[in-house]
C-alpha cells in the first residue's frame, strides 16, 4: 500500500527529466576531492552493492577491513560499538573522513567515533579510501588515508526496505530504508531508521545504538539543492582498559576490569559498577547546492552544523579528595566521576570543478570550520572517606570546567593536464591555517583552573603534490606522485605533554605505481615511502579515557609495496587478493630507565601497531541469486610500543622469573558469507535476500588491540631490557601499575540477515 501511493504522488505532475543528469549532479560534492584514473596516487573505491553485502551490524571499520593496507580494532571484540581503523599502520587521528566532501573528524582528537554514526554505512552510496597523503580535502589533514564517503542519491523511482539481521552476542540490527522517488518531477525525500545492540563478546562490552538519516531535496535540470540531516545515540559500556595476560589466565578471556569497585582477599572482583557507561548524541545537518554552470563548469558549496552533546561515568577506587577539590585534607575514598561534554562544530566548503573533456580537469575550492567545545566533570558520588570530615561535598560537585576552540581553513588547487595522449600531469595545492585555543586543557588542574587560555597555537600548513601518470596502452598503467603534508597536534598531546616539547608532524611521500587490466583479469603494484619528521606515534601506553598516548619522535619513516590482483575467469567466479609488505622504523627513541633519572636511546627500531604483512584473499561464487564468499585475513606481528622489545622480563605468582609479551601476535581468520535473492513480484514485492555470515570461522584466537607501558633497565653488560616490577606478571590490579593489556577478539560467531524490498 505505502508503494502505490507512493507511486501516485510520484506521478503527479511529473515532467520530463534526464535523471541520468541529476545522478550526477549529486555526486558533484566530491568530485573535486576523489581520485579517477588519472590521479597518480594509490586508492580503492568500495561501492554500495559491495557494502550491502557485508553490512550487517558491524562499524564501518570492519566493512572496509579487507582493502589492502587496513587493520582494525574493537573494544567489545565483535566489531560492533567502539571500533576504528588504521591505515598503513598510521592511527585514526591521521586518517582525514568526509561525508559528502565535508569533514567528519572530531575537531580536538582528528579521530572519527564510529560509535556515533551508527548504520551510517545504510547510507552510503560509495566511498574512496586514498592511501598516503592522498588528495587535497576538506578538514584533519591526512597523514596515512583519506577516508571519503558519499551519501546515496534521492532515486527517481520510490521504495521501502527493511533490513533485519540477529546474532552471537546477543547482536542484532533492523533497518527500515525508505524513498519517495521525484515527486512532481523535482522533488525528493529519502531516509532511513536504525537500531542496533549487542552484548558484545568481551564481559559487559554492551552497545546500544539508535540512528537515522533524511535527506530531501530539489532536483533540477542543472541544479541540486538537498538538506541531509542525521543523527547518531550510543550507550556503551566501558571496554577500554583491556585486560593483562595474567588477568585473563586467571578470570577468563573475556574478563573486563572496567567498572570493577572492588576485590576480596583472593584477589575476584566483588562487584562491577552498572553505569559504567559512555553516552553521546551527536546530530548533522548538511545543506549542499550543485549548480552545473556550464557543460565544464560546475559550482558546489555546503554549509556544515554538527551537534554533540555526552558524557561517561566511571567509578574510581580510593582516589584522594584534594585531587577533586573536595578538601584540602589527605583524605581518601571511592568515589564516581562524571566527564561531559557539549560542543558545537560548523561551517562552510565550496569547489568549483572545470572539466573541458579533452584535456584539462581542475578544481578550486576550500573551507572554513569552526569547533566550540566545553569539558567538564562532576564528582556524583563519594564513598566513606578513610579520615573525619566536617562535611560531605555537594551532589554533582563541580571539579573542573574548561572550554576549546579550533578554527580551521584551507583553500586548494589542482589541476590534471593531458601533455599528449595517455600521458597526464597532476598538481595538487593545498594551504591550510589552524588556530587552536584552550582553557586549562586537563581535568587534573582541577581547583587550580584559572579559566585562561593556556593554550594559543596558530600553525601555517603549505602541502603541494605533483605526478604523472602515463597510460601506456589501454591495458597498462603506470604512475609517480610526490606530496608534503603536516599535521597540527590533538587536544591529547596538548594535555599530556610539555608545551615545548610539542612540535606539528611533516611527512614526505613518494608513491610510484603500475596497474594492468582487461576484463577478466587486473593487478597493480604501488610501492610508497612515508618520510616523517617530527611523527607523533602511538607509544603503546594508554590516558585515563582509554585512548592512546602518542609522543614526537624525530625521524621515522614506512616503505612498502603494496599489491593486488583480481581474476574473473567465469561469469559465476571471482577471485581478489592483496597483500601489503612493509618497513616501519623510527630512526631514534629515548627510554627512561626505572631509576627515573636515566635516559637511553635505541636506534633503528620498529615502529608501534604496524605489521610488516597484511594479507587478504576473497573467493566469490555467484549463480542466479546465490551469493557466497570466503573472505580471510592474515595480520604479522605487531609491536605495542616504540623499542623492538617482543618481551618483557616479570616475576609469577612464586616469584620466580617469566616473560610476557609485548606484541600483537600475527593472526589468520577466515569468514564465509552466503545469501541467496529472490523475487516477490507474486506477493506485490520486489525482491528478497536472506542470508547468513560466519566469522571466524576457525576460531582463532587474536588480540585486536592492546597497550604496553613496561619498565625499562639496563642490565650490568649495558643491555637495556623490559621489565614489570609492578605486579604479578604483566599485571592484575590497575591501582598497583598494570604493564600491558589486551583487546581479545571474539572466536567464531555468526548473523543471519533478511532484507526485504517493498
Amino acid at each position: 500500500m505505502m508503494a502505490s501511493l507512493i507511486s501516485a504522488l510520484s506521478a503527479q505532475g511529473a515532467e520530463p527529466m534526464d535523471t541520468t543528469k541529476v545522478v550526477n549532479l549529486q555526486e558533484v560534492q566530491v568530485v573535486s576531492t576523489r581520485a579517477t584514473k588519472k590521479t597518480p596516487m594509490a586508492y580503492t573505491n568500495v561501492g554500495q552493492e559491495d557494502l550491502k553485502a557485508v553490512n550487517h551490524g558491524q562499524d564501518i571499520p570492519y566493512l572496509i577491513s579487507l582493502t589492502p593496507s587496513v587493520t582494525m580494532t574493537s573494544d567489545a571484540g565483535n566489531g560492533i560499538g567502539y571500533t576504528s581503523l588504521r591505515v598503513r599502520g598510521t592511527d585514526p587521528s591521521r586518517i582525514n573522513i568526509t561525508a559528502n566532501g565535508i569533514p567528519m573528524n572530531d575537531a580536538e582528537s582528528s579521530s572519527l567515533y564510529w560509535v556515533n554514526m551508527g548504520d551510517f554505512a545504510s547510507s552510503v552510496k560509495s566511498m574512496q579510501i586514498q592511501r598516503g597523503v592522498g588528495t587535497s580535502t576538506n578538514g584533519a589533514g591526512a597523514f596515512g588515508a583519506t577516508l571519503n564517503m558519499l551519501t546515496e542519491n534521492v532515486g527517481a523511482k520510490p521504495f521501502v526496505g527493511v533490513d533485519l539481521s540477529a546474532g552471537s552476542y546477543y547482536s542484532h540490527k533492523e533497518t527500515l530504508r525508505f524513498g519517495t522517488g521525484l515527486l512532481g518531477g523535482h522533488w525528493g525525500i529519502q531516509g532511513r531508521l536504525s537500531n542496533i545492540g549487542s552484548k558484545g563478546y568481551i564481559d559487559r562490552a554492551s552497545t546500544k545504538l539508535n540512528s537515522y538519516l533524511v535527506q530531501a531535496g530539489y532536483f533540477g535540470e542543472n541544479t541540486v539543492v538537498k538538506f541531509i540531516t542525521w543523527n547518531g545515540e550510543e550507550q556503551t559500556y566501558h571496554a577500554w582498559n583491556y585486560t593483562s595476560k595474567y588477568e585473563q589466565a586467571k578470570f577468563g578471556r573475556t574478563f573486563n576490569s572496567c567498572g570493577v569497585m572492588g576485590y576480596d582477599d583472593n584477589g575476584n572482583p566483588t562487584g562491577y559498577y552498572s553505569n559504567q557507561t559512555d553516552n553521546y548524541h551527536q546530530q548533522n545537518y548538511q545543506l549542499i547546492w550543485n549548480e552545473r554552470l556550464t557543460r565544464e563548469l560546475n559550482l558546489n558549496a555546503a554549509l556544515h552544523y554538527t551537534k554533540g552533546q555526552g558524557y561517561y561515568e566511571q567509578y574510581k577506587r580510593g582516589r584522594k579528595w584534594n585531587e577533586y577539590g573536595l578538601s584540602t585534607e589527605t583524605i581518601k575514598s571511592d568515589l564516581i566521576q562524571k566527564k561531559l561534554m557539549d560542543n558545537d562544530f560548523y561551517g562552510a566548503v565550496a569547489s568549483l570543478v572545470y572539466d573541458n573533456k579533452t584535456d584539462i580537469e581542475a578544481s578550486f575550492g576550500g573551507g572554513w570550520n569552526k569547533y566550540d567545545g566545553d569539558h567538564f566533570g562532576r564528582v556524583v558520588w563519594t564513598g566513606t572517606p578513610n579520615a573525619a570530615v566536617t562535611s560531605m561535598p555537594a551532589a554533582d560537585f563541580e571539579y573542573y570546567r574548561n572550554r576549546a576552540k579550533k578554527t580551521d581553513f584551507n583553500v586548494y588547487g589542482k589541476i590534471n593536464y593531458t601533455i599528449v595522449d595517455g600521458l597526464n600531469a597532476f598538481a595538487d595545492l593545498q594551504y591550510r591555517h589552524v588556530g587552536v585555543r584552550m582553557q586549562d586543557p586537563g581535568d587534573y588542574y582541577g581547583a587550580n583552573a584559572t579559566g585562561e587560555y593556556v593554550i594559543d597555537k596558530k600553525y601555517e600548513f603549505f602541502n603541494p603534490k605533483f605526478g604523472l601518470n602515463y597510460d601506456i596502452t589501454p591495458n597498462h598503467r603506470v604512475y609517480a606522485s610526490y606530496a608534503i603534508a603536516h599535521k597540527e597536534p590533538v587536544r591529547n598531546n596538548f594535555e599530556e605533554l610539555p608545551l615545548d616539547e610539542i612540535r606539528a608532524e611533516r611527512l614526505n611521500d613518494l608513491e610510484v605505481g603500475y596497474k594492468y587490466q582487461n576484463e577478466q583479469f587486473s593487478a597493480g603494484a604501488n610501492i610508497y615511502w612515508m618520510n616523517y619528521k617530527d611523527q607523533f606515534v602511538l607509544t603503546g601506553e594508554l590516558n585515563k579515557n582509554g585512548e592512546g598516548k602518542t609522543q614526537n619522535v624525530d625521524k621515522s619513516y614506512r616503505l612498502g609495496v603494496e599489491l593486488e590482483a583480481a581474476w574473473q575467469p567465469v561469469e559465476w567466479f571471482r577471485w581478489d587478493v592483496n597483500g601489503t609488505w612493509s618497513k616501519n622504523r623510527v630512526k631514534e627513541i629515548r627510554v627512561l630507565l626505572d631509576d627515573y633519572t636515566t635516559t637511553v636511546t635505541l636506534k633503528d627500531k620498529p615502529l608501534s601497531f604496524s605489521p610488516d604483512f597484511i594479507f587478504n584473499n576473497i573467493f566469490t561464487f555467484t549463480y542466479k541469486g546465490f551469493r557466497g564468499a570466503i573472505q580471510s585475513q592474515y595480520v604479522s606481528d605487531q609491536y605495542l610500543t616504540n623499542t623492538g622489545f617482543k618481551d618483557m622480563l616479570c616475576k609469577d605468582e612464586n616469584g620466580n622469573d617469566c616473560y610476557e609479551t609485548l606484541l600483537l601476535k600475527h593472526h589468520f581468520t577466515t569468514n564465509i558469507d552466503l545469501s541467496y535473492n529472490f523475487s516477490l513480484k507474486k506477493l506485490g514485492l520486489q525482491d528478497a535476500t536472506i542470508g547468513a555470515t560466519l566469522y571466524n570461522i576457525f576460531s582463532a584466537k587474536f588480540d585486536n588491540n592492546g597497550w604496553a607501558a613496561p619498565q625499562y633497565q639496563q642490565t650490568a653488560s649495558g643491555e637495556v631490557i623490559a621489565v614489570n616490577t609492578w605486579d604479578v606478571r604483566d599485571g592484575l590490579d590497575s591501582t598497583k601499575g598494570q604493564a600491558a593489556g589486551f583487546a581479545p577478539s571474539a572466536p567464531f560467531n555468526m548473523m543471519v540477515h533478511l532484507s526485504v524490498n517493498f
